[in-house]
């Protein structure tokens, strides 16, 4: 059964974040680390999003459990178009994130992929990057244009370069794609969500399906 969809959500980048060299050791290749604050809750953002800050606590509390304990916390250069992560484009891994009032404040290592040392060396060489979040959320119409984002997914931190490509992404691309959770707990399009109810049709109650499943489909699009 097809539910509520989700969309595919990223957030204006926050350039106020500090990069460390650690050189500590001088015969192994210096580490770069950035910290700053990497997500906000409650308070409305640029793109006229508000994350509530009990669903940000949780929703935080998860990625740490799940994914910065487990070392998975990575992130790519740049937005994809995707809720998936992309080794090619890896950059970087969270290393730590920790709640501050409404903010919640994180440290990142850059590794030693191909995208890595580019970022490194950008920031080296005097380009301003920063960071940016990529989450799956459901939207509910708020006051004065403002939308609530429920059942918040982070996908991941991102290091972004241009400040316009997040508001281009978000009301072009990204946004305008839908994404549904399967029976396996992973996300998957809407469309490819339906293809797939429609490739597995009962020999028995056929109608039944084809008819719960049709206006599923319908009242989701209905609802993006």
């Amino acid at each position: 059964m097809i539910m509520s969809p989700f969309k595919l959500l990223v957030d204006e980048p926050v350039f106020d974040v500090t990069y460390m060299l650690d050189e500590q050791n001088r015969n192994a290749p210096s580490t770069m680390y950035l910290s700053g604050p990497f997500l906000m809750a409650e308070e409305v953002n640029k793109n006229k999003r508000r994350y509530p800050l009990e669903e940000m606590v949780k929703e935080v509390d998860r990625y740490n459990t799940e994914m910065i304990v487990t070392k998975r916390s990575t992130g790519e250069l740049n937005h994809p178009q995707s809720p998936e992560i992309n080794l090619e484009r890896v950059c970087h891994m969270v290393t730590n994130l920790k709640q501050n009032g409404n903010y919640f404040e994180g440290k990142s290592k850059m590794l030693s992929t191909p995208l890595g040392i580019l970022a490194k060396s950008l920031v080296l060489d005097g380009v301003k990057l920063g960071v940016s979040s990529r989450s799956l959320g459901r939207l509910v119409e708020e006051s004065n244009s403002v939308k609530r984002v429920e059942g918040l997914r982070i996908v991941a931190i991102d290091v972004v370069a241009d400040p316009s490509v997040p508001t281009a992404f978000v009301n072009g691309i990204l946004e305008s794609k839908q994404w549904v959770l399967n029976e396996a707990g992973q996300f998957e399009p809407l469309y490819a969500a339906f293809e797939k109810d429609m490739a597995t049709l009962p020999k028995k109650d056929t109608e039944k399906y084809l008819k719960e499943h049709i206006l599923a489909f319908i009242n989701a699009l209905k609802n993006s």
